[in-house]
């Protein structure tokens, strides 16, 4: 998202070799221009007391929390892919292939997962699709792609993004579509909606740029945000929202931006 219509963030510089940055493309990243995956224990059965003419009852098992995931504040660039999705009918508008890539020093969030959650939320009936203008397919590896939607720790974002390096937002640079691990894992602070709706949004807020799309405002106070405005740095008076369509219809606000302040960047997270 950036105050610089060109770059767009949803969401400090350090030195990295160049062989550690794709191909720089058309900047459009959501900050201002840079100046300078164990099997879990199982749980126990319940016991169960019985008296000799009563048989015992079944056994059950509480279920067991995942893993919680972690990463550290800088990673190593080294990414894990996930396998493409079948291809689907033709249909009405371009194509656009995408690939789902987590950094491996990621933990806890393994990579079928995550690209899960991207093509539910770009296959959604209200997403980016519903206008007729694009169809878009998670292909795998060795397939050519349009865009690649990474997560990555918050150092590597600074490096893929290319923009103002702040370790805190997610932005879309070229055919980067990059999602901040640490916003996928916390979310933002008064957003307002569940962490599940933060995650919709900023996939179809970057997935948005990628498509051509810049910034927009808040159409009134108390009406939901589009999915254009970076909902990420505050709301200015608009309700959360994660979807590009609603009720049939392209939502939307004024195009724009605001001068929020960026949080400090963030450090990584142990496991």
């Amino acid at each position: 998202m950036s105050r610089n219509p060109t770059r767009a963030r949803a969401g400090g510089w350090r030195a990295r070799p160049l062989a550690a940055v794709l191909l720089t493309g058309l900047f459009a990243g959501c900050a201002p221009p840079a100046t300078a995956e164990s099997n879990p224990p199982s749980a126990g059965a319940t016991r169960s007391g019985s008296v000799a003419s009563t048989p015992a009852g079944p056994v059950r098992s509480s279920p067991v929390a995942p893993p919680p995931v972690s990463y550290p504040a800088d990673g190593g660039g080294r990414w894990a892919v996930a396998d493409g999705e079948p291809p689907t009918a033709a249909g009405p508008g371009r194509l656009l292939r995408y690939r789902v890539a987590v950094e491996r020093d990621i933990r806890g969030l393994p990579v079928a997962d995550f690209a899960a959650e991207v093509t539910r939320t770009l296959a959604d009936p209200q997403g980016w699709t519903a206008g007729g203008a694009w169809r878009l397919r998670r292909v795998g590896p060795r397939q050519p792609a349009d865009f690649t939607v990474y997560l990555a720790t918050p150092g590597t974002r600074d490096v893929l993004c290319q923009d103002t390096p702040d370790g805190y937002t997610s932005c879309r640079n070229g055919d980067r579509v990059v999602i901040n691990v640490a916003r996928w894992v916390k979310g933002v602070p008064d957003y307002g909606a569940s962490l599940a709706v933060y995650r919709r949004y900023v996939i179809n807020h970057e997935v948005g740029h990628r498509l051509g799309l810049g910034h927009e405002r808040c159409p009134g106070r108390g009406r939901p945000a589009p999915v254009m405005q970076q909902q990420t740095l505050g709301l200015h008076g608009c309700t959360a929202n994660a979807m590009p369509y609603l009720d049939g219809r392209r939502h939307s606000g004024p195009p724009g931006s605001y001068a929020d302040p960026i949080p400090p960047r963030e450090r990584g997270r142990p496991g």
